[in-house]
């Protein structure tokens, strides 16, 4: 089956956590700051973060248009929190100059579950993901307000999307990296995997 090269974008986030989850999970993982280091993974990981910090440094990098051309061009990519609304074709608030990568046909709105001091965690059942619901945490976590015809919605939490598919981009509004709970990570790792 082999450790695909997975990167975590870089730029801003919980790089770290990333890394640690998808080395467990069986990938063979790398920070990704430049187009030189996206050319050299086969899938990615984009972190949760601050979305709008994300999107002017991936700007200021370099990056955006080689992570749209990525991306567009079926590169798995997996982002959680920050990195949904970076998968989004749409944010139904964003801040001034705020751009996405795209990749997943749908409405995201940022920050929708509260601020940082209404965070929490929960149970989430995610379709494909076997062994019981996963640890959501939820920290200023986006949800999807809607989706086109080709976007699988694998999870809801509180009546609202909180984990999607399209062919090979997953979202979550969650952050699993933060629950030593490697089954998405896995999850992902195999769909890298699948198209290799």
């Amino acid at each position: 089956m082999g450790s695909p090269a997975i990167g975590v974008l870089a730029l801003q986030g919980d790089v770290r956590e990333h890394l640690s989850a998808l080395a467990a999970a069986g990938a063979g993982a790398r920070a990704v700051r430049r187009p030189e280091e996206l050319a050299e993974v086969e899938g990615l990981v984009i972190p949760g973060g601050e979305s709008t910090t994300m999107s002017k440094l991936a700007a200021l990098f370099g990056m955006l248009e080689p992570l749209r051309d990525r991306v567009r061009a079926g590169m798995p990519v997996y982002g959680t929190c920050a990195g949904m609304i970076m998968l989004a074709e749409k944010i139904l608030d964003p801040r001034s100059g705020q751009e996405t990568v795209g990749g997943i046909d749908m409405i995201v709105r940022r920050n929708a579950f509260g601020r940082q001091n209404e965070s929490f965690e929960a149970a989430v059942e995610v379709a494909g993901v076997e062994g019981g619901p996963v640890e959501g945490v939820f920290i200023r976590a986006p949800w999807v307000e809607s989706v086109g015809a080709d976007v699988q919605v694998l999870a809801e939490y509180g009546g609202h999307v909180v984990a999607v598919r399209q062919g090979n981009a997953l979202a979550t509004s969650f952050h699993p990296e933060l629950t030593g709970d490697h089954r998405l990570h896995r999850f992902f790792t195999d769909m890298v995997r699948s198209v290799q």
